[in-house]
């Protein structure tokens, strides 16, 4: 897959689309640039540019993305849009909003100014909609790359504002399905933190009383099953939505994600003969809140990905004595 993404510097800025991409982008010229545009291979800030915007000025910031190889960018069919759709594993879609099961690996868009490679999510959605006339998608909140489950889209930026309103009022639910090694010491607990985003070692800390980026975090766990004294499955609702939350979490007390990586704050390597899975054991499974349009509340949940089903089944077979289902 060849995508390339841009920030446009400020001495770039008020220069036409077209014209920035043979200038930076490498397009070997503005009809060739009108092409890729036409062809639905050019993003601006993750939407989908139409030819009639080849003329409009690029802004200082802004992210342009070019998807060279882009599925059924050279003849679209409604055949490839299935394909796309496909692989999204869409729960729900409306006029509004769509949920979508991300699959582990894929990011949904990236951060600013982080380098991507590859197509995110919000390429694979844009690309779905491409033949729908006016059709847009906007990102409403993100999940880790190897973090699987519901990922919420909004298709109008007043959609976009409403949800995220009900995220920041801290109003819908998000519920999430962990493996954590060890056994929790209680069959549910609040988890309260302070934490301040480390710069350059990027990732999630404990923050000190100096950190004034500093934000809470909390999160509400239950015990779902025990494998004795090996590991635990728990539910996690999220009262607050911090990069990395429920990872971070989890590590400052002792019990980091199966599989985590980065957010081990010194606990000892997970047992061996322990099942093993590839990325943490993390799913985002539920997710409520109002909708923006009925106004009527809405649920939706996502089954456990077969590499966590796979995991459970081993550790049951692990401790089958001590595996309990609350």
């Amino acid at each position: 897959m060849r995508v390339q993404e841009w920030t446009v510097t400020v001495n770039e800025a008020r220069i036409r689309l077209d014209v920035w991409l043979v200038r930076r982008a490498g397009a070997p010229s503005r009809s060739r640039a009108s092409g890729w545009i036409e062809r639905g291979k050019v993003f601006v800030n993750g939407q989908e540019i139409g030819l009639a915007e080849a003329s409009h000025h690029v802004a200082a910031g802004d992210r342009v993305r070019i998807w060279l190889d882009r599925p059924g960018s050279s003849k679209p069919t409604d055949r490839a849009v299935a394909g796309v759709r496909a692989h999204l594993r869409t729960v729900h879609e409306d006029s509004a909003i769509v949920v979508v099961d991300k699959p582990v690996g894929m990011i949904v868009e990236p951060l600013p100014g982080e380098a991507v490679q590859e197509p995110t999510m919000l390429d694979l959605l844009v690309d779905a909609y491409r033949h729908v006339p006016r059709a847009h998608v906007y990102v409403v909140h993100r999940i880790d790359r190897d973090t699987s489950g519901l990922v919420l889209f909004a298709r109008s930026p007043a959609t976009r504002d409403n949800l995220k309103g009900q995220f920041e009022r801290r109003t819908p639910d998000r519920i999430y399905q962990a493996v954590v090694l060890g056994a929790l010491e209680t069959e549910s607990a609040e988890w309260r933190d302070r934490l301040a985003w480390d710069k350059v070692a990027l990732r999630q800390r404990r923050a000190h009383d100096s950190d004034a980026g500093a934000r809470e975090a909390e999160a509400r766990v239950r015990v779902l099953e025990r494998f004795g004294a090996a590991a635990t499955l728990v539910e996690v609702s999220l009262v607050t939505g911090k990069r990395n939350q429920i990872r971070v979490q989890a590590g400052l007390r002792g019990h980091p994600l199966l599989g985590e990586r980065q957010y081990r704050f010194g606990a000892p390597p997970e047992p061996a003969g322990l099942p093993i899975i590839d990325r943490q054991a993390l799913h985002a499974w539920g997710l409520a809140f109002v909708h923006p349009r009925s106004k009527q509340h809405v649920s939706f949940t996502a089954p456990l990905p077969d590499d966590m089903s796979r995991l459970l089944r081993a550790l049951r077979k692990h401790s089958p004595r001590q595996a309990r289902l609350l």
